[in-house]
């Protein structure tokens, strides 16, 4: 610290000691900052927050995680508004924090519009029932007034790996082909339908996952969230990876790239990996990359500390890693669909 700020150590442990409060030395002479009991993450007014958005805000705070941390206030302010993967990260992280014993606040005194925007989604009927509302948690189900009546919104459906609704799939899919045309069918169940399988065969926690669909601009754009609160794609992956495909973790190796983006690139783009040993299995999100790319979507994979965004272009496919991330466990995949002509990121 002294050799980066330009200072003798002398001055800068005066500092660390006279503010005791703030800072922490363990026995091995390491220094850390105390984490207030309450942290207050606080969103935007007067915009519309993406998943990069949500994941900026995220890590500009302390994490909620630490041990100090013994109560999360999410704070939105007037006209805060998330678009659907946003929402789904919020959700995710708010039951695995309340699961863990946190106490979890949202707080939408300032934005009762974006409250009602997320009772339409039936965001309430997945968010623990122990986190607060504020000032009330909504009473009536508007997404049970609606359900059905517009092909632009599926609202969030739980999966539930002990009882799974096998018909979310083809819901998703119904509402994505009458936003656009049947043309898209094939498209819709293999990139909706494999990672909801994937959730199923995967997710390994008590916590239910969800899904959920909501069209933009008169339906020019689509996104998609199927998420889960369990070990994460590469979670179950790379504890086998060694044993069973030693060729892919030599490959991975050489690359000296992050060991899971690495491991995300080659289930997306090669397949053939999988932790059950059967015949066809691991292909699944490789046949709903190579669908998404048809149409130039963007697929977002949030996994436990980092992230890869793959751009489907018609020239070539981009690979944007994001690591470092706030922890959020699990499989979090968003696909992004324009539909005006465009490729994502136009």
């Amino acid at each position: 610290m002294a050799a980066v700020l330009g200072q003798e150590k002398a001055a800068v442990n005066k500092i660390l000691y006279e503010h005791s409060d703030k800072f922490l030395r363990n026995d091995d002479f390491e220094w850390s900052v105390i984490g207030s009991e309450e942290l207050q993450i606080e969103f935007p007014k007067d915009t519309w927050l993406s998943s990069k958005d949500f994941e900026a805000i995220l890590s500009r705070n302390c994490t909620p995680w630490h041990d100090d941390c013994e109560s999360v206030v999410f704070v939105f302010k007037k006209e805060s508004r998330l678009l659907l993967d946003a929402l789904a990260r919020l959700l995710a992280i708010c039951n695995q924090l309340d699961a863990a014993g946190k106490r979890v606040s949202l707080d939408f005194s300032e934005c009762l519009s974006t409250r009602s925007y997320l009772d339409r989604m039936d965001f309430f009927e997945v968010l623990g029932s122990n986190i607060a509302v504020l000032p009330k948690r909504p009473n009536a189900r508007r997404g049970a007034l609606y359900q059905g009546k517009n092909d632009g919104v599926i609202e969030l459906r739980t999966i539930d790996p002990a009882e799974p609704n096998n018909e979310i799939p083809r819901l998703l899919e119904r509402s994505f082909v009458n936003c656009v045309s049947e043309s898209y069918s094939t498209l819709a169940l293999t990139v909706i339908g494999e990672p909801f399988k994937n959730v199923l065969d995967h997710s390994h926690s008590s916590l239910a996952g969800f899904a959920g669909l909501q069209a933009y601009r008169q339906r020019t754009r689509i996104q998609v969230v199927i998420s889960d609160n369990g070990l994460g794609i590469v979670g179950t992956l790379q504890p086998i990876l060694h044993r069973r495909y030693p060729d892919i973790a030599a490959r991975i190796t050489r690359s000296n790239e992050h060991s899971g983006i690495a491991l995300l690139k080659e289930v997306f783009s090669t397949g053939q990996i999988s932790q059950v040993d059967e015949d066809g299995r691991g292909t699944g999100l490789k046949m709903s990359g190579d669908q998404a790319r048809k149409y130039h979507a963007r697929i977002s994979v949030r996994q436990k500390d980092f992230e890869l965004c793959i751009d489907h272009r018609p020239e070539r496919t981009r690979y944007t890693p994001y690591t470092n991330l706030v922890r959020i466990d699990g499989t979090h995949i968003s696909f992004d669909f324009k539909l005006d002509g465009r490729t994502i990121g136009d």
